[in-house]
């Protein structure tokens, strides 16, 4: 069936304007430093970002100070930054992490289940939930300056 031009100019704008939902993120329960556990879906009406990293990840040492930043400045904001590690023994995190003190929630991924489930595939990789608990963006790698893309992503979430 052939449509006019007109008609398809029409379908053409509708496909423009109709956005696929976001996914809903995967809940998860992980061990946290501190000692307790933290559920990704108690976190239900915050923006959330999970962050997957490693120490043995030069680019994932090198934003974990930026990380705080954020996590300081958006907090206010309704924004919540968890650290997920990724490495089997949680050790090295725990010494590393002595160094370079965070204020947010970093949690012990030791069988990598979690980062399977959000499809992580190198160090460090971000993962934006909305408020809603879908995801709505995902960064891979970090070079420096990628924390403004970051900072862009979490304002406009918190505006929705």
């Amino acid at each position: 069936m052939r449509c006019g031009p007109i008609l398809a100019l029409l379908l053409l704008a509708a496909d423009a304007t109709a956005a696929p939902a976001a996914p809903p993120a995967p809940d998860f329960t992980l061990p946290a430093r501190d000692g307790g556990t933290v559920q990704l879906s108690s976190l239900k009406g915050q923006v959330v970002m999970i962050n997957f990293w490693a120490t043995w990840c030069g680019p994932c040492r090198q934003e974990m100070p930026l990380l705080e930043q954020l996590q300081a400045k958006y907090e206010p904001l309704g924004f919540t930054l968890l650290g997920v590690n990724v490495e089997t023994d949680s050790t090295a995190a725990t010494a590393w992490l002595k160094g370079v003190p965070v204020s947010f929630p970093i949690l012990f991924d030791t069988k990598n289940a979690v980062a399977e489930q959000f499809g992580v595939m190198g160090m460090p990789s971000s993962v934006f939930v909305d408020r809603e608990g879908r995801v709505r963006h995902v960064h891979r790698g970090y070079k420096p300056g990628d924390e403004a893309q970051y900072a862009d992503t979490i304002r406009a979430l918190a505006r929705e």
